[in-house]
């Protein structure tokens, strides 16, 4: 392996778990998905492990599965992302911070003032993760009686993203000349009012704030549909994808990657970071008791809830010892729905063995030793399956202490993980480059 290829590492903080028993594990924080006090010592023991980024994910409605259900959800209360993120900045000084904001929802102008905002406040250390919104129930909560369809909200978001960028480059970098003799704040000739008329955003700009200290906020998107992975390929710098297995994760990786040239893009342009669910036991066996302890923690309630948000369509009428049934098309998310139904059919689950799963963690996991699972991890770098991992901790604070202690020494001693920050900037961790100006030279 070349000595330059290491991994990247995120780690996904909001909510501080996806696993529903998380918050009832012995010893787990129960207030750790809204607790100021420990996050802050979350985001402080992520930095000095020299992870990249802190991802947090968002959601937009809080009523989005049964009451039964809801009422065993640690996630029921999160704080909002750019808030958070934003105390967060004044505590760490170099861990990159990754906020969702839906293009679905809000609009480029919001959106384009607080990343650059927090850009400036963290000194570039911000990413945008664009999403579209795929929950029904969040369309209530705007005025809507239905989700917009799958498509439209794609094309939406395609021009989203260029109403914000197009809007951070609303002043050269050297605009601001401050010159108290001559009482010139600013030179208008380096000002450019973007003055957008599309299809479905009308914008007229500038921005009120200063080009973000990276140019732009790196761009990050979630989504593994065709329509998502276009989207990624045209405009993303880092994608957050779900695949199953190594075997699925190189062929997103192949089918991402190799879209790049077509979008006049290099390979190193874009960074894939799959979600990596990680227990680390002193043995595999102790690993596998860990996970086994905390799945037997998810109530069917809260089970058959999730496996109702994955499918897009409630299966509390299911019969529970019975294969899945036959799903209809929705407006959620057509690729993690797909995956639902390929699991169910390649495993033979039930729908209870299903929802069991999706209750607790159905994605990608690795569970053994930080020997075995920097050899699993080492495999997907080395094959093309990802250029790093979203991690995503099992319970807090002693998931997260055991991978930043015990794993990620395990990844520096490899070689497949730095010991020191090489810059200040997201970018810099990333490797990505500071894009240019589009209106100016």
């Amino acid at each position: 392996m070349s000595d330059t290829r290491k991994l990247h590492l995120g780690a996904f903080m909001r909510p501080v778990s996806l696993h529903t028993g998380a918050w009832r594990y012995p010893g787990a924080y129960p207030d750790a998905n809204f607790n100021f006090h420990h996050i802050k010592s979350f985001a402080q023991k992520l930095e000095a492990a020299k992870f990249d980024a802190f991802f947090m994910a968002d959601h937009l409605a809080v009523l989005n599965m049964p009451i039964e259900a809801l009422r065993r959800s640690h996630t029921v209360t999160s704080f909002e992302p750019f808030t958070l993120l934003s105390a967060l900045a004044s505590v760490t000084e170099r861990i990159g911070l990754v906020a969702t904001a839906s293009t679905t929802f809000d609009e480029p102008y919001h959106v384009a003032r607080r990343f650059a905002s927090l850009d400036h406040i963290s000194g570039g250390r911000a990413g945008w993760n664009i999403v579209t919104t795929a929950n029904p129930d969040a369309a209530l909560n705007f005025g809507l009686d239905d989700m917009v369809e799958h498509g439209e909200r794609y094309v939406r978001a395609r021009e989203f993203f260029d109403v914000v960028t197009g809007l951070w480059d609303s002043f050269a970098d050297d605009a601001f000349i401050r010159d108290a003799e001559s009482g010139i704040f600013f030179d208008p000739d380096k000002l450019h009012v973007l003055d957008h008329q599309g299809p479905e955003l009308k914008v007229r700009g500038p921005l009120n704030i200063a080009r973000p200290p990276q140019g732009w906020p790196v761009i990050v998107q979630a989504g593994q549909s065709e329509p998502g992975r276009q989207l990624a390929a045209e405009t993303a710098e880092v994608v957050f994808c779900a695949p199953r297995d190594l075997v699925a994760g190189k062929a997103l990786y192949a089918d991402i990657k190799g879209r790049l040239a077509v979008a006049g893009r290099g390979r190193d342009d874009l960074k894939i970071l799959p979600a990596a669910f990680i227990v680390i036991g002193d043995t595999v066996e102790d690993a596998r008791r860990k996970r086994l302890e905390l799945d037997s923690l998810v109530h069917y309630d809260s089970a058959i809830a999730s496996l109702s948000i994955a499918l897009g369509h409630d299966a509390s009428g299911f019969d529970p010892d019975a294969p899945l049934p036959p799903i209809p098309e929705t407006n959620a998310s057509k690729s993690g729905r797909a995956q639902v139904v390929k699991l169910a059919e390649e495993e033979g689950l039930t729908v209870r063995q299903l929802a069991q799963r999706y209750g607790g963690y159905a994605g990608l996991a690795f569970v053994g030793t930080a020997e075995t699972v920097a050899e699993e991890m080492s495999a997907w770098l080395s094959e093309e399956g990802s250029d790093g991992f979203n991690v995503v901790f099992p319970y807090l604070p002693q998931g997260l202490d055991d991978v930043v202690e015990k794993l990620v020494p395990e990844l520096q001693r490899r070689g497949l993980f730095r010991t020191e920050y090489d810059g200040t900037t997201l970018r810099d961790h990333l490797g990505l480059q500071r894009p240019n100006n589009r209106f100016f030279s």
